[in-house]
């Protein structure tokens, strides 16, 4: 039996850091979408567990993948779930900004789920995505959400009223290793006296989603300019095409995104002035 899951990209629309607490962690908060671009995972029920990795983006993958991390832990955690090998077609970039690794991990727990129906509804789904990243809570709901805390407090957003048109570009150069806490680092959060709980946004009663972007931007886009200059020149880019709604950076970068009436058009000229950078025209939901 073969189940499949699209781990889509993760993309923060939006993002305020609001500071730095005791424990070293960020208290963060962010507006969530997800783009139709996405890794390919299948679960094979037939094999013992195991990874399988294919696609153009499975060379830059570390030895030890996220998934591998995650078959463990739920056999140690939920011993009589059904598992199987995972074959995982990477398609999105690495170390990229929009999730990918904490997105597979995600679309494993929903296809676990899906493959164990009886047992299911008395697994903790949360608290394993929550062991194993921060971003993975938000994959696994895979919907427009509202994250807050380290990325633990989630709150579902009604869906838009039409997906977002929208053009990602990856510049595809090696990024530090150490880039998300380097980041954060060039930010120099203020220290946070106790834990924060800001309130969502009104975000389906605004009439243009360009709007939100542009109020709460993400503060991580300068520091990420610092460390990784090549986010400012995709940027400008971005800001400079015709039909430009709105640009921003996802995450501590050095994936951006922009927003365009036919994305189609405008990342099929973005690709030819950069043909070294990924780009890809998307919608997000």
């Amino acid at each position: 039996m073969l189940i499949e899951e699209r781990a889509r990209a993760k993309i923060n629309l939006t993002l305020k850091v609001l500071g730095r607490r005791a424990d070293g962690y960020h208290e963060l908060a962010s507006v969530v979408a997800f783009a139709s671009a996405a890794d390919r995972v299948v679960l094979d029920l037939s094999r013992p567990p195991g990874v399988d990795v294919t696609g153009p983006f499975a060379p830059q993958l570390p030895t030890e993948v996220l998934i591998a991390r995650t078959l463990t832990l739920l056999a140690t955690r939920e011993p009589r779930l059904k598992l199987g090998a995972v074959t995982l077609d990477k398609r999105l970039p690495v170390a990229a900004g929009v999730g990918g690794g904490s997105a597979d991990a995600a679309a494993v727990l929903r296809a676990v789920r899906n493959a164990n129906p009886d047992s299911a509804a008395q697994v903790d789904w949360h608290g394993i995505a929550k062991e194993l990243g921060a971003d993975v809570p938000v994959c696994l709901e895979n919907r427009l959400t509202y994250m807050t805390g380290i990325g633990d407090r989630l709150q579902p957003l009604p869906p838009l009223r039409e997906p977002i048109a929208a053009v990602l570009i990856n510049p595809q150069v090696p990024v530090p290793a150490d880039k998300t806490a380097q980041v954060f680092k060039a930010l120099a959060a203020p220290e946070l006296g106790s834990t924060l709980t800001p309130t969502a946004p009104l975000l389906a009663a605004l009439p243009d989603i360009s709007a939100t972007i542009r109020s709460i931007g993400n503060d991580l886009e300068e520091p990420a300019r610092r460390v990784m200059p090549v986010v400012g020149d995709v940027m400008h880019a971005l800001r400079k095409h015709p039909g430009c709604r709105i640009a921003a950076m996802s995450g501590a970068g050095p994936t951006c995104f922009g927003l365009f009436a036919d994305a189609f058009v405008a990342a099929t000229q973005l690709k030819a002035a950069h043909p070294s950078w990924w780009i890809e025209a998307v919608t997000l939901a």
